[in-house]
């Protein structure tokens, strides 16, 4: 593959997986969220997760493989609903979610689940949303020059998106570094949490309507 033909579309595409990449979604939420409960090892994890799931719905697209879910409805409803349940089910675990008093001197992240449990999280949030390889579907194709092999060409336009992804990721989890005095506190804990789980639970309806 000739790179120096690739130059000019990786910066095309940068730009425009860029301004999807800073739009505030689930992804957003998740990453705040983990991070500003001072999980920061399970943040991360959850970013890894949703970049992995990223990789694959781009290597699939690139493969061919993911045209399934706009030439087969079947397929695409399946999925499309399983991510429905599932991010239905996550708003209401967080909604229902109860933190006690932090003992002194301990940290919320001593009791949480660590790098794998987020990296669980973040990877079935990305892969159980079919508009993300719909996304791909549509608008990996015409970034890829005539010519160029389309699985290689493919995989490095998306390992620009992952990229950017782990960039932003890094921005946010500095930023909620700054909330955990304040998080310190059960109530806040709380509040944090029923705010993510209704914007979770946002998103979950607005998949299921087809929005």
């Amino acid at each position: 593959m000739d790179l120096t033909t690739m130059a000019g579309p990786l910066a095309s595409f940068a730009l425009v997986v860029g301004l999807l990449t800073l739009t505030p979604g689930l992804d957003t939420a998740l990453i705040l969220r983990t991070a500003a409960l001072g999980r920061r090892r399970r943040a991360w994890g959850v970013v890894l997760g949703i970049q992995t799931g990223t990789l694959i719905w781009g290597t699939a697209s690139a493969a061919g493989l993911s045209v399934l879910l706009t030439a087969s409805r079947a397929a695409y409803e399946t999925l499309r609903w399983a991510g429905v349940c599932y991010l239905l089910w996550m708003g209401l675990q967080l909604l229902r979610n109860r933190h006690r008093e932090t003992p002194e001197g301990e940290q919320p992240a001593a009791r949480d689940g660590g790098w794998w449990a987020g990296w669980r999280r973040g990877t079935a949030t990305n892969l159980l949303n079919p508009k993300v390889g719909v996304f791909y579907v549509a608008v990996l194709p015409p970034f890829i020059p005539a010519g160029a092999p389309h699985l290689a060409a493919g995989v490095l336009l998306t390992s620009v998106h992952v990229a950017e992804g782990l960039l932003w990721s890094a921005v946010l989890i500095g930023f909620a570094r700054t909330l955990r005095g304040w998080l310190r506190r059960p109530a806040a804990r709380r509040l944090l949490d029923r705010i993510t789980g209704v914007a979770v639970l946002g998103f979950g309806a607005r998949l299921a309507l087809g929005d």
